[in-house]
């Protein structure tokens, strides 16, 4: 089989649209995000992405039905001073470094070619320590960008990822930057310890001022405020399993 294979259901007229790509990574927080965005926005799915370098496993769902784990391309129809925008999601990355190039070099071809004229990658950065407010923190394919992510509250420091930026989020910008497409990555605080709602809705309210759209976040509070109790019990028992600071001080 080919290494990347796109089913493509239907062709969207879109115009300049922005991608949005949210796939599994540190804290779920991209995956968390982009769903979210997904369902609020009601996005249309227009595309299915199968790759050889995906985990060889199918998915069941309630009544049993199998499907094979893929990604996903959505629309979005933006009205008035919204964008068009696409969003990217989906069960995994690539397993590997080639199928990690392999499949972000695909997307940026197939962005390229639907006329994206701006990239937003979103992912989790890892710090090892429950945060109770999330900064988001910023990484751009060119320094003009900087003062525009700045004004919608996002964070360039100094050192920060100190170990870059690793798997889609961080090469989906490589190539681009190469293609000419101007690019961001924004990555919402987290512990790195459990799937990170607050972290996702941080990420969700910088997109929200960057793209003048409205979303009910209610949903992502409310699991952030069970994943605060789970956290506080375990603090509580002292758990010693807890992950080491350094598996956790990256990107993804």
């Amino acid at each position: 089989m080919d290494s990347v294979i796109m089913i493509m259901h239907e062709r969207p007229e879109l115009r300049a649209p922005i991608l949005i790509e949210g796939l599994p990574g540190v804290g779920n927080v991209g995956k968390l995000a982009a769903e979210h965005l997904v369902e609020q926005v009601k996005a249309v799915k227009f595309a299915d992405i199968y790759s050889k370098h995906f985990p060889p496993q199918v998915l069941l769902d309630d009544d049993g039905v199998i499907r094979l784990v893929n990604n996903e391309l959505h629309y979005y129809r933006g009205e008035g001073d919204r964008p068009d925008i696409i969003i990217m999601t989906g069960d995994y990355q690539g397993m590997t470094p080639d199928g990690q190039y392999e499949l972000s070099h695909h997307a940026i071809k197939v962005c390229k070619d639907l006329g994206v004229s701006r990239i937003y990658t979103l992912g989790g950065y890892g710090v090892g320590k429950i945060v109770e407010r999330p900064r988001v923190l910023g990484a751009v394919t060119d320094i003009s960008l900087c003062e525009e992510m700045t004004k919608h509250g996002v964070i360039f420091s100094k050192g920060e990822p100190g170990s870059g930026i690793v798997g889609a989020s961080g090469l989906m910008l490589g190539f681009g930057k190469i293609e000419g497409i101007p690019a961001v990555c924004l990555m919402g605080e987290t512990s790195g310890y459990f799937v990170d709602p607050k972290g996702a809705e941080a990420v969700l309210r910088v997109l929200m001022s960057l793209m003048h759209i409205e979303l009910d976040l209610t949903a992502l509070t409310d699991k952030a405020e069970q994943i605060d109790m789970i956290a506080s019990k375990l603090k509580e028992a002292e758990t010693p399993d807890v992950p080491k600071r350094e598996d956790l001080g990256y990107i993804g």
